[in-house]
């Protein structure tokens, strides 16, 4: 058996990214998935009633997604992913009250300053409270060039230890645009409560929405199920290339004076100079067998990381009952909901609610998460009142990211202490939380570092 250029232990975005990245410069890549699915925590499966392809996850991106577009323009799918012209989300409040927030097509900040005096859901002390982020913002940006260029900032934005909560009311922040902007963006961000994240990582996001083009906070939703937005297309890039790509192939890496000694992959052994390890932070302490000294600080960071959890309510209704794609709830314990049907065009009346920072919803069981999905829908849209339920299902991812509070272990660089062997991910430092953004980042940087 020839030994391939590069092994990518792990398919998730991070893993196929740094595949893709490689055998596009001529590596011969072998990639060794665990799952029998490609896409590691952003794919999806066959509902077993309905026959439909549905997303473990609803996962929206960015218009600032610079990295994730770079991708998908490599492999032949950015046309399915529809990013809005300009900033447009409609909200119902805990009260029923229902506005749209939107950014005119200006340059930033003056498209966000005009959204806000034109979104009704606020009052003129809310309006002045966000103009007084514009400060720290420029901080974040700043402090996020100085750190592409390899320096160090002058000032920081956020401290490490400050929560998001702490952040925001300490910079000003009144309760009501709290609860109808920042602490959704927030939760969608970092996938965890404002009280409980740290402020550096939503500061750094931030900082990318407002700081670039009219269409970076815009918001991007894929026109297809996940898998066939980038899984499948990059396995197709891959072994076009003479990649090689297995799935159901659990990988142990076997390390020998400082250096990758070999890969055992499902009974076969594979010699190569160059891993990538691209798997989640809590399979990292298991991948490796024998003496691994070398790394056992990063073992034993990735084992003491705590999880975030999200889960995912999919209703299947006798009627479509939104007016737009998506529609934000803030103030409950499902945040979202996305309308699948005008997403992806579909026949079906299929919305899916999702409850990010999950911790507490995911102590319920099925049914009675399906019972709050549905009166908090009903609650705040009136024409659910009177649709059916078809079909429910739940999907409780609870290791979905890592958890960003203060006090959880540094995250680690692309580099190691061995040879040869570097890491991607979106638990990998980019400066980012852990967004499919992060581990384009991060697959990009490993590729680079093989190269």
């Amino acid at each position: 058996m020839t030994s391939p250029d590069v092994i990518v232990i792990g398919a998730g975005v991070a893993g196929l990214r740094a595949a893709v990245d490689l055998a596009a410069r001529g590596a011969r890549v072998t990639v060794l998935e665990a799952k029998a699915v490609l896409g590691g925590r952003a794919t999806a499966f066959t509902d077993p009633q309905t026959g439909e392809r549905v997303d473990n996850g609803q996962h929206v991106m960015l218009g600032c997604y610079r990295e994730t577009f770079a991708f998908l323009r490599q492999i032949g799918t950015d046309d399915r992913v529809r990013v809005q012209p300009s900033l447009e989300v409609d909200f119902v409040d805990a009260v029923g009250e229902r506005s749209r927030f939107s950014l005119p097509g200006l340059p930033p900040p003056l498209n966000f300053a005009a959204g806000l005096l034109d979104w009704t859901a606020l009052s003129w002390r809310d309006r002045v409270a966000a103009a007084r982020l514009a400060g720290p913002i420029r901080t974040a940006q700043a402090e996020q060039r100085a750190k592409s260029r390899g320096q160090t900032p002058s000032r920081i934005a956020a401290s490490p230890g400050e929560t998001v909560d702490e952040w925001l009311i300490n910079n000003g922040q009144t309760a009501r645009i709290r609860e109808m902007l920042w602490e959704p963006l927030a939760l969608a961000a970092l996938n965890q409560s404002v009280r409980v994240a740290a402020a550096p990582p939503f500061v750094a996001v931030l900082a990318e929405m407002l700081g670039g083009g009219a269409r970076d906070a815009s918001l991007a939703l894929p026109t297809c199920p996940l898998d066939e937005l980038y899984a499948e297309p990059a396995r197709r890039f891959i072994e076009a290339r003479g990649g090689d790509v297995r799935i159901g192939c659990t990988a142990r890496i076997h390390l020998n004076n400082g250096r990758v000694s070999h890969i055992e992959a499902r009974g076969d052994r594979l010699d190569s100079g160059a891993v990538v390890v691209a798997v989640p932070w809590y399979a990292l302490p298991d991948l490796f067998a024998g003496d691994a000294a070398p790394v056992d600080a990063l073992r034993h960071a990735a084992a003491s990381t705590k999880p975030s959890p999200i889960a995912s309510v999919n209703l299947w209704l006798s009627r479509p009952v939104l007016r737009t794609p998506f529609l934000g709830l803030p103030g409950r314990a499902l945040q979202w909901v996305f309308d699948k049907q005008q997403m992806l065009e579909t026949g079906t009346s299929h919305l899916t609610l999702v409850s990010s920072g999950a911790d507490e919803v995911l102590a319920l069981e099925n049914d009675a998460l399906i019972a709050v999905a549905l009166r908090e829908l009903r609650d705040a849209i009136p024409e659910a009142r009177a649709a059916r339920v078809v079909r429910a299902s739940v999907v409780k991812e609870r290791r979905a990211t890592y958890s960003l509070a203060p006090g959880q272990p540094k995250r680690p660089g692309t580099h190691t202490n061995v040879a040869g062997l570097v890491l991607a991910g979106d638990w990998i430092e980019t400066g980012l939380p852990a967004t499919i953004e992060g581990a384009a980042i991060s697959g990009r940087r490993a590729a680079e570092a093989i190269s």
